[in-house]
């Protein structure tokens, strides 16, 4: 009869067993409950992956009208994460997200609540640059969706920020209007995890409509206050 091994915190004791012939070994082993925090190269090795799958993404109108990938920007090991839309003119330019006008207005964004850029990560929903700047549509928002996902859950940040629209949609559904859903604290579930989710306007949207800058400010004074809650150092 072959013995299978079980652990020294089974609710059973040795001499119980004994009595009813047992087949079982205890292990000396404690059970290690704790699982270990990702390595910086553990999480660059995952990245680097990440961005391999999507630059073999194939029968996408997005990629071939772009000239590049856009993947992502700022601290990997960030507690912190923004979601935009998707890459502009000057971002399939240069190669990272929000730079430009809309990303000199999110650097004075953050200053604002006492956060510098290259402290946090940034991403978009799509990773190529939509033909004439325009919204991805809902089969593109679906397709890349899986991958920002995996991105996010390679990054495992305390906070996500959704900035406009098509990161809402991504990731709380196309049923939603961003009027009512900014601001509010939410809860996305990705590989059954729980992340604290808001929705807030994209600068994009901020400099065509400056009007609705002040409840960006709100959403930002929002993001602060849940910063320090939570003992977030950035």
């Amino acid at each position: 009869m072959i013995k299978k091994h079980i652990n020294q915190n089974d609710i059973l004791n040795k001499e119980l067993l004994n009595i009813i012939d047992y087949n079982y070994i205890f292990d000396e082993k404690p059970i290690n409950r704790i699982k270990a925090k990702p390595t910086l190269e553990n999480i660059q090795n995952k990245l680097k992956a990440l961005k391999t799958r999507i630059e073999e993404i194939v029968s996408c109108e997005l990629k071939k009208n772009a000239s590049k990938v856009v993947f992502s920007d700022g601290n990997i090991q960030s507690q912190i994460m923004i979601i935009g839309e998707g890459p502009g003119q000057k971002e399939d330019e240069i190669g990272k997200p929000f730079v430009g006008d809309a990303g000199n207005l999110l650097n004075k964004m953050l200053k604002a609540i006492n956060i510098e850029r290259d402290k946090i990560y940034i991403t978009n929903v799509v990773n190529y640059r939509p033909p004439n700047n325009r919204k991805p549509e809902p089969n593109e928002i679906i397709r890349y969706s899986q991958f920002l996902k995996e991105h996010i859950s390679i990054i495992d940040p305390k906070i996500l920020i959704l900035m406009g629209s098509t990161a809402m949609e991504a990731l709380l559904g196309s049923n939603k209007k961003i009027s009512k859903e900014r601001g509010q604290w939410k809860e996305v579930i990705i590989k059954q995890k729980n992340y604290r989710t808001i929705v807030t306007f994209h600068p994009a949207y901020l400099l065509r409509k400056p009007e609705q800058k002040k409840y960006s400010w709100d959403d930002l004074k929002i993001i602060r206050e849940e910063l320090d809650k939570q003992g977030i150092k950035i």
